[in-house]
């Protein structure tokens, strides 16, 4: 027997209430210390670590090493699966050492989003569309680590369950859980080093044969793209406009990415491919919806890690700026 419709938010927020066994509702002010605190640690500590990251039916792993001096901020981070990878980062710049092709590709650094680093730096947003319950205590990589669930308050973003380093704040595990509260991405630390015993890492391929990539134009710097998203929903917010060029085209797509500090969609307008018929339609992979709207001589694609009516709604709003 289905249940009514109007008893399904209900049972959505009793999902992740019970998640964290006797959850308990933090004041605003408490809670935005504790997403300070865990936001402040993954970039002013020292760290070193192995973490596992699962998307869908994907698992990989990939070691960390993290470092801060007066100098600045230091990243090295390895894939341990598969083809070879190491990402650089530093104050300015990315640089990626494909080991499969041995290419090295350099970049302008741009706003960072991945673990252990998922919080931005402008917080107090946040408790304005989520609402953080304090969970329970438990053990992961060898440290104490608290429970924190992030609800959203609306359909329109999925809801995270965080664990930090009870004495750091450092994020240990994150969990991201969709409209029926099931897990659909997750990273854990199996292994974590934190402090002065970490040294800088070598900011370089392991490998000595390589060659550089050909220079290009930079592709991450903003442009105006003449299109806007007239009713993104509340709380995404534009932070990145943008031209891209697809390899071997001369035709620039526009790039436009919405985020609300955590969810972040991506908005793609590309004139609309002359060979073959593109349909209407929604898609999704893992915790990704993709919604594809055909224009008379341009192509939306909308994608993030939001519910669908999410990215449909984006999608539908999309439109030569001015009209």
């Amino acid at each position: 027997m289905s249940l009514p419709v109007r008893l399904l938010p209900s049972l959505v927020l009793l999902q992740f209430c019970t998640t964290g066994a006797l959850a308990e509702t933090l004041q605003e002010t408490e809670a935005l210390a504790w997403l300070q605190k865990i936001a402040a640690a993954a970039r002013q500590l020292n760290y070193s670590g192995t973490f596992i990251y699962q998307h869908g039916d994907h698992v990989e792993s990939s070691r960390i090493t993290h470092f801060v001096d007066r100098s600045g901020e230091y990243e090295k981070l390895e894939t341990l699966d598969g083809p070879k990878r190491e990402i650089f980062r530093t104050e300015d710049e990315i640089i990626t050492f494909d080991g499969e092709h041995r290419v090295i590709k350099r970049e302008r650094r741009t706003r960072r989003n991945s673990f252990p680093a998922l919080l931005p730096d402008q917080l107090a947003h946040l408790t304005e569309h989520y609402q953080l319950r304090k969970g329970e205590l438990e053990r992961i990589a060898g440290y104490d680590a608290q429970a924190l669930l992030l609800e959203p308050r609306d359909g329109f973003r999925y809801g995270h369950k965080l664990w930090a380093d009870a004495s750091t704040g450092l994020l240990l595990k994150a969990r991201m859980l969709d409209e029926r509260g099931h897990v659909v991405e997750q990273s854990v630390f199996t292994h974590l080093l934190i402090g002065a015993a970490v040294g800088r890492p070598v900011l370089g391929p392991s490998s000595p044969d390589r060659r550089r990539e050909p220079p290009s134009a930079d592709s991450t710097a903003p442009a105006d793209t003449g299109w806007v998203v007239k009713d993104q929903p509340a709380g995404f917010r534009k932070i990145i406009e943008m031209k891209r060029f697809k390899a071997g085209s001369q035709t620039p797509v526009a790039h436009l990415v919405y985020s609300d500090g955590l969810a972040a969609v991506s908005v793609f307008i590309e004139p609309l491919p002359a060979t073959r018929k593109v349909q209407e339609g929604l898609t999704r992979q893992g915790a990704v919806n993709i919604y594809t709207r055909p224009l008379p001589d341009q192509l939306v694609t909308v994608l993030g890690e939001a519910p669908a009516v999410t990215v449909m709604q984006m999608a539908n709003s999309v439109s030569p700026r001015g009209q």
